[in-house]
């Protein structure tokens, strides 16, 4: 889910703290600034209860659907994985990474218009490794 906030000294905190009062854990997570704003891209463990926090803030938000990789946590498989993507001719609009809640695997989020042939691409990328 994307959403905006103003570029000011402890407004992402805020948002950060009343996600995790309601249990939503921020899986991964990119802020971009802006003209004065923050676009913020997240991807949450919870996003029912993500979108009850972000309106209850005043905030609008939008949603997406990305692509989601898990990969071993070595040099090389953040490019591995999006050169299978370039490969199959995907555009990758844009990306971000967390860590997985459970795992503490390093998580890639890819944003693509293809996106539900990139997490085919990836989830077989994520298996031969």
């Amino acid at each position: 889910m994307t959403f905006q906030l103003e570029d000011r000294q402890g407004s992402l905190a805020k948002v950060c703290q009343a996600l995790g009062d309601r249990g939503v854990n921020i899986v991964a997570f990119q802020p971009v600034i802006s003209e004065g704003k923050e676009r913020v891209r997240c991807a949450v463990d919870n996003p029912t209860s993500a979108k009850k926090v972000l309106k209850n803030e005043g905030l609008g938000y939008s949603e997406t659907a990305v692509a989601q990789a898990r990969l071993r946590h070595r040099p090389g498989e953040s490019a591995r994985a999006a050169a299978r993507l370039g490969e199959a001719n995907i555009n990758v609009r844009h990306a971000y990474c967390g860590v997985g809640a459970s795992t503490n695997t390093p998580v890639m989020i890819f944003g693509a218009k293809e996106v539900q042939q990139a997490a085919a691409i990836l989830n077989r990328t994520a298996a031969a490794a």
